[in-house]
């Protein structure tokens, strides 16, 4: 089936030293020798594939750029296709004006993540390998842009794949079963067939106690920063972020509305939030301030809870702190370059606090904080990656995928269990299945698709 050929610049637009402007289709050769020229005169040359040719790029017979002209034949190409990369001087007028020349040739421009779509459609990479070129893009920090690596070489697709062949030999026993029985026998078939999804269960379980580590990685620790009014809370955050993000003042009460920036810890990523004072008020729009800040603590993976070193504890510190049980949080003696009225060993035995960590630190100062980094960098991951042998679920859509998968398999086990017919096994044998290959975009649906893809930048 012929296709269009597209076209779109591939890097930023924005000045730089190099572009590109790449076209994939089955008139990409013929585009490109319309419009590029060798210092002879020759036009590119088409008999070797993966070559780099030097010329120049003409409008007509105006010249418009010294060029380096990259021509990939398909199926070995990025998309699969017949693929011509132009390197270009990286002004964003000069890329503007050679795609222009382009889409006059013969190509039309392509849309956002067409070129990883053509090559999903064109079998060169499956829909979880295409998922992870957006990851790779957006990757916050070095786990999160390791795991996409690994998911773009094809780790989760290859326990994906691994699971639907152990899944499918299972449907066509059965299947091969009931239509001849004479040489196929199904007796004791229920009690093997437990331990085999037993098993499938165990992998599946594996993967999505994954995803909610996964989602940190991928996204970032959701932070809140909480405490009193006037503890420091803007300073920590003006800290952690490097610069005067928040504005800081000796009046008790100046945030008074959340206030959300991502913070870098090395390799690892914060997307922190800077909340109000909590305390008792009667002002109304520190109450709205107040409730929001109680509602972000509530969703964090990390509390961050400010106390003031200089001050000693009241009940509003108190009544925070009942808020930490159960979560995980770092407790923060702000203001230690000061008398200090409210030490550790202090804080241990006025609160209830279930073995939070407690860290003396001065915004002010900027003491504590390689402290709170290998606190936090502890607390979230601590060893726990290795890329090498475990995959991280780090997309909802393979989650729901998994989770679906999962209910099918349990639904196996309980028609063993209440001695139902084998179909009935073939049944939500194949619902499984079907749900795997969602994740890697066997029989997926168009709309999903096209919404998957739409996420792209332009010339991916």
């Amino acid at each position: 089936m012929k296709t269009d050929t597209i076209a779109a610049v591939a890097t930023g637009l924005t000045d730089s030293g190099i572009g590109v402007i790449r076209i994939s289709g089955e008139d990409s050769f013929q585009v490109i020798q319309k419009i590029f020229r060798k210092k002879n005169g020759s036009g590119v040359k088409l008999d070797r594939s993966h070559t780099v040719q030097y010329g120049f790029i003409y409008d007509g017979e105006q010249k418009l750029d010294e060029v380096l002209v990259l021509v990939m034949k398909g199926p070995h190409s990025y998309t699969g296709e017949d693929t011509v990369e132009i390197d270009c001087h990286g002004g964003v007028l000069m890329m503007r004006r050679i795609l222009e020349t382009v889409l006059h040739s013969g190509a039309r421009a392509a849309e956002p993540g067409e070129f990883t779509k053509r090559a999903f459609l064109n079998g060169r990479i499956d829909l979880s390998q295409a998922e992870a070129v957006i990851d790779v893009i957006n990757a916050k920090n070095e786990y999160a842009l390791k795991s996409s690596v690994a998911q773009l070489g094809g780790s989760i697709s290859r326990k994906i794949k691994n699971l639907r062949e152990d899944i499918l030999y299972e449907i066509a026993y059965i299947e091969s079963a009931l239509d001849d029985p004479e040489h196929i026998s199904l007796d004791g078939y229920g009690n093997i067939l437990k331990g085999r999804i037993s098993v499938m269960i165990e992998k599946i379980r594996k993967m999505l106690d994954s995803a909610d580590y996964g989602r940190i990685v991928s996204e970032g620790v959701r932070t809140v920063i909480v405490g009193k009014p006037n503890v420091g809370k803007s300073s920590l955050m003006n800290m952690l972020l490097g610069e005067d993000r928040a504005i800081v003042t000796e009046i008790a009460g100046t945030t008074r509305d959340t206030l959300e920036e991502q913070v870098r810890f090395g390799d690892i990523s914060l997307n922190v939030i800077d909340t109000a004072g909590i305390h008792d008020t009667e002002d109304a729009v520190e109450k709205i301030g107040v409730s929001r800040a109680k509602d972000a603590l509530n969703k964090a993976d990390l509390v961050l809870y400010v106390a003031d070193a200089s001050s000693s504890l009241d009940d509003d510190d108190r009544e925070i702190m009942k808020m930490l049980r159960g979560r995980r949080a770092v407790v923060l003696l702000n203001k230690s370059d000061l008398e200090i009225k409210t030490d550790i060993d202090t804080l241990k035995k006025e609160s209830d606090l279930e073995g939070q960590r407690i860290i003396l630190i001065s915004a002010k100062e900027e003491t504590g904080f390689d402290t709170l980094k290998a606190t936090v960098k502890e607390m979230f991951y601590n060893e726990k990656i290795d890329f090498n042998d475990e995959i991280m679920i780090t997309n909802l859509r393979h989650k729901e995928a998994l989770n679906d998968s999962l209910k099918s398999l349990q639904m196996v086990m309980q028609s063993i269990e209440n001695g139902f017919p084998e179909d009935f096994y073939s049944i939500d044998l194949m619902d499984a299945y079907t749900s795997l290959g969602n994740i890697i975009g066997e029989a997926v649906e168009d709309d999903v698709v096209n919404e998957i893809f739409r996420r792209f930048c332009t010339g991916k």
